[in-house]
């Protein structure tokens, strides 16, 4: 779901403008877009030669379109993970790729984040400069909310979506089998090689996960999950219709918490750490992202100590935008399987 702290500025779309004083009329010359590139090695490596145009239709109903398969892509830093994983690879990205020293975020992946161009790297960080030295074929972001596109910045998206067709594909409202499809989808169009054994392999995984967290929940009916996220001021307890990950979570029976007064976009209710113990819970999944504080660090919060399933040591990370390929997604399913295997009931 949308950061706790920046789901306010989503619904608003109040990002920060970026990009400087550059002129759109020299961007539009610097870049060229796709059509003036010669057809040449698709991005993905394992794919065939691809001649003849490109095109996708998007999630908004978008249908982008370039004269040739795009080389040049430029993605947030989640979906370009996605991408690698089915064997295409990205120019450069936008959202969290690098941690404060130097490691990559959790939400690269499997990238190799010294290979990649960032053009940003923080919420609202859009470097239209660096954007349009890449000469883009094809931007990708994902979609929380309707034609919305991930850390795309509203105050510049006029610009920056002038420069190249955009592709956005939901990362909520919808199941994560259909979403994960949808970016196999997306990456065999781009050439990558979606059949591979790999591919095959980590499918298998996934649905061997699917299969094994439907038999903890049902072994287990009465382990109620409750999905959180911490601020310095607040407690964000996540509401499990929205996400794709919790969407399906419901799907195979697992017992979610369903807080009663949620914000104006449906995705949390937000309590006072005072009241950080109103919802009874036997697991807690938390916000692992770096823009949420993590359990290690809520020491300074009795209230937080004292919830069951903290004494219980009950408290597992939950990848909140998770990477969209079988491989990433897998584990995701697994872990939580093995949580409510191993949990008693404690609230």
């Amino acid at each position: 779901m949308p950061s706790s702290a920046r789901a306010s500025h989503l619904t608003r779309r109040g990002l920060l403008a970026t990009g400087g004083a550059l002129g759109l009329g020299a961007a539009l010359a610097a870049c060229g877009g796709g059509d003036d590139k010669a057809a040449g090695k698709p991005a993905g490596e394992g794919g065939a030669e691809k001649a003849g145009p490109w095109t996708f239709t998007d999630d908004r109903g978008v249908t982008a379109e370039a004269k040739a398969t795009p080389k040049n892509i430029v993605a947030f830093t989640g979906m370009a993970a996605a991408l690698h994983d089915f064997g295409v690879e990205v120019k450069g990205v936008f959202g969290p790729t690098k941690t404060t020293d130097g490691k990559p975020d959790v939400q690269a992946g499997d990238l190799d984040v010294n290979k990649v161009e960032i053009i940003g790297n923080v919420w609202g960080e859009f470097d239209i400069e660096k954007y349009v030295g890449l000469q883009p074929d094809v931007l990708i972001t994902d979609m929380w909310e309707k034609d919305a596109l991930w850390y795309v910045p509203d105050e510049s998206k006029d610009k920056i979506l002038k420069l190249a067709p955009s592709v956005a594909l939901r990362a909520a409202d919808q199941s994560m089998p259909k979403v994960i499809q949808r970016h196999v989808e997306l990456a065999e169009s781009l050439g990558g090689d979606v059949r591979s054994k790999k591919v095959a392999d980590s499918k298998a995984r996934f649905e061997a996960a699917a299969a094994r967290l439907r038999a903890a929940a049902k072994a287990k009916p009465e382990i109620r999950v409750l999905i959180g996220s911490a601020s310095p001021d607040l407690f964000y307890v996540s509401s499990p219709a929205r996400p794709t990950d919790t969407l399906y979570f419901k799907e195979l029976g697992v017992n979610l918490v369903v807080p009663g007064k949620l914000d104006a976009g449906g995705w949390f209710e937000n309590l006072s750490w005072e009241n950080v113990g109103t919802y009874k819970a036997d697991i807690i999944m938390m916000d692992n992202r770096t823009s949420a504080i993590q359990p290690e660090d809520l020491a300074s919060k009795p209230t937080w100590a004292q919830l069951p399933a903290v004494r219980a040591g009950q408290v597992i990370p939950r990848v909140t935008e998770p990477v969209y390929s079988y491989e990433k997604c897998a584990p995701l399913l697994e872990d939580l399987a093995e949580a409510i295997e191993n949990a008693k009931k404690v609230a």
